[in-house]
């Protein structure tokens, strides 16, 4: 989906803290704390979980907090 393209290439972007999917409400959906140097084994399934609940919502938004410079 066009949900999972954004987030797996902002993750290889390597500098985001957190991810949070938020649904039309302004609820947030899923909420998941990434750290400098996760392995794929452990990405896979949190990649699964948001896309799961991206499935679930026919309108959403992604919010970033990237690290400081």
């Amino acid at each position: 989906s066009e949900v999972m393209a954004k987030v797996k290439a902002l993750i290889k972007e390597g500098n985001i803290r957190r991810l949070s999917i938020i649904n039309k409400e302004g609820k947030t959906v899923i909420e998941v704390p990434l750290t400098v140097g996760v392995v794929s084994a452990v990405i896979a399934p949190v990649l699964a979980a948001i896309g799961a609940a991206a499935a679930l919502l026919t309108e959403c938004t992604i919010a970033v907090e990237r690290e400081d410079s």
